[in-house]
């Protein structure tokens, strides 16, 4: 693969490598990605190469993209306080 851009004209699976080339990280590490079911693959073949189908992988690029997102609002949280809880009222025990 030259470009990111051309990933519409490699077909609907991708080699470890275009898939590395894409995520910008080694092929090891999609290695890895794929060993532990992070991102599904397909063996083609007894001990052949590993395939990613495209839109798996559009969809856990998504689903990481969703994860930072999340992760970034958790940590700009200031955890509810209690006059948030209470409607501004400081609740006792008793009550």
């Amino acid at each position: 693969m030259t470009e990111a851009g051309d990933a519409s004209t490699l077909g609907r699976f991708l080699t470890l490598a275009d898939t590395a080339e894409i995520l910008n990280v080694t092929v090891a590490e999609v290695l890895e990605l794929v060993r532990s079911s992070e991102l599904p693959a397909i063996q083609v073949g007894a001990g052949g190469p590993w395939r990613v189908e495209r839109v798996v992988l559009e969809s856990y690029i998504e689903a990481r993209y969703e994860e930072s997102r999340r992760l970034g609002l958790w940590l700009q949280s200031d955890f509810s306080n209690i006059p948030e809880l209470s409607a501004g009222r400081v609740l006792r025990a008793d009550e």
